[in-house]
């Protein structure tokens, strides 16, 4: 007897995605569909509207890694799935992670004695680093302040203008009040003179930038440091400082080792850095050290053990993926030292230096500083930057175009970060295509021609009374004599 079992569309293999039924309607936007489909086809509809995507590694605004070895690749997709919170079951990840810490830890020179392990934790990325950092200058200040019999219900913190959005979100979210240093032209960077001055009893902590998001320059935390130092001593606030080298921490070690900006300086008591960006890692993995146990209040740290075993944490997030911190320790013992600097050598040396010679533009980044170039026309006249950066999407660039923050905000910059696969070749076709574009913008009409004034309006003069007698007279005949030659007799 033939048995036969009646095979839903959903069951049915598919052959050939595009000789299918699933390539004839859309997917699904807003609601989980009813039935299955293949998992080639799944596969193909999704990674065809991907493509749709700009190009990762022409994506010239961002900071964030996007190249990593083939090596290193296999041991992210090894561990894809391992939780990095689960420590007792993973205790080699966590031993690499205290490794990466201790690591960073004296690349920035904490003072760690022999044996002594640094204060650290590994975070999804700086603004998780940030929120940490800052809660912990927090709840030390209003402890200082408690013990002091003093009002603790109005912290503050300074930074410039040019900081990243994350401090904004700190601010709001744990209801610090922020207070800016304003910009000025030329000058995109927080004066450390303004800083100190607007320091308070109220001031947990001043914020200095290790290469600002918007030129790349390293803020004067020597500078900020000596001047902090000197209030300090004069009014016994103890004002600490945060460093935010997001960006800037795996650079100024290996290209300015003599640059005091790290744990040599007496006030810096925490530092931020993205792994995801010059620690050369994918996204999704920052890093906040800590001067010593004394800067991260106990009361902050959670001690769990339904995983197992007694496992600290201080995290704004429980569960994550391993893989980045695995790719961390890869690439700091991959590279040590030596690979570190060549790479970061090669990223400043690619910088576009034909931007200069095309006579266009002036230079508004620093040669000292994260290898970026921002730049802005010198004749504004006919076209802007903006225009810029949406004709360089034509040839696959993504090259970001805004303003400066206040009180430069009438400046207007194009920038393109080096990273370490931008090569010297990349580089120089750059600059070939923004020639074309400025070349193609010449021959247009321009976006930027003062609007034209409405012409003025015409006021008929005022009539006497005689004259307005005749016009009705003069009207009436015209009106009679079109109806005796036009009417009909």
């Amino acid at each position: 007897m033939v048995l036969s079992k009646a095979v839903s569309e959903s069951d049915m293999s598919v052959h050939s995605t595009f000789a299918s039924r699933y390539v004839r309607s859309s997917l699904p936007r807003y609601r989980m569909p009813e039935n299955s489909i293949p998992k080639e086809a799944a596969y193909q509809i999704i990674n065809d509207e991907l493509m749709l995507d700009g190009n990762p590694r022409l994506n010239l605004a961002s900071f964030v890694t996007t190249w990593m070895e083939p090596e290193c690749d296999k041991l992210i997709m090894a561990a894809i799935n391992k939780n990095y919170v689960d420590m007792d079951e993973y205790p080699v990840t966590t031993e690499l992670q205290n490794r990466c810490v201790n690591m960073i830890a004296h690349l920035f020179h904490a003072p760690l004695g022999e044996s002594e392990t640094a204060v650290g934790v590994g975070t999804v990325g700086s603004s998780e680093a940030i929120m940490l950092a800052g809660l912990a200058f927090k709840r030390r200040w209003q402890n200082k302040r408690r013990a002091e019999g003093k009002p603790f219900d109005k912290p503050n913190i300074i930074t410039g203008a040019n900081v990243q959005v994350c401090w904004e979100k700190f601010a709001r979210y744990f209801e610090v009040e922020l207070k800016e240093v304003k910009l000025r032209d030329g000058y995109y960077v927080m004066d450390p003179e303004k800083a100190v001055d607007m320091v308070d009893e109220n001031t947990i902590c001043v914020a200095a930038i290790l290469g600002s998001t918007l030129n790349g320059e390293f803020e004067d935390v020597k500078l900020l440091n000596d001047l902090l130092d000197k209030k300090n001593k004069e009014t016994g606030w103890e004002t600490p400082i945060h460093v935010d080298a997001a960006s800037g921490g795996f650079i100024a070690p290996f290209l300015y080792p003599e640059l005091e900006w790290d744990f040599r300086l007496e006030w810096v008591k925490s530092i931020n850095v993205s792994g995801h960006k010059y620690g050369l890692v994918y996204a999704g993995i920052g890093w906040c050290i800590w001067r010593n146990k004394e800067d991260l209040p106990e009361e902050l740290i959670f001690h769990i053990n339904y995983l197992g075993a007694d496992q600290p944490t201080f995290t704004l997030n429980f569960s994550k993926g391993s893989s980045q911190v695995i790719a961390q320790y890869y690439q700091l013992i991959r590279h040590g030292f030596e690979g570190y600097r060549n790479i970061m050598e090669n990223c400043h040396e690619n910088a576009m230096e034909g931007l200069v010679k095309t006579g266009r533009f002036n230079i508004v980044s620093k040669d000292d500083g994260v290898p970026l170039v921002a730049f802005s026309l010198k004749d504004r006249s006919r076209h802007d930057e903006f225009e810029i950066s949406d004709m360089l999407r034509r040839f696959g660039w993504i090259v970001p175009a805004y303003t400066m923050p206040p009180d430069a905000e009438h400046v207007t910059v194009l920038r393109v970060v080096i990273r370490e696969e931008f090569s010297r070749t990349l580089a120089e076709r750059l600059v070939l295509d923004i020639e074309k574009v400025m070349y193609q913008l010449d021959a247009l009409p321009s976006k930027l021609m003062p609007p034209v004034p409405p012409a003025p309006l015409l006021v008929a003069a005022k009539k006497t009374e005689l004259e307005t007698q005749r016009s009705v007279t003069e009207a009436w005949k015209k009106f009679v004599l079109a109806k005796k030659t036009n009417g009909v007799c």
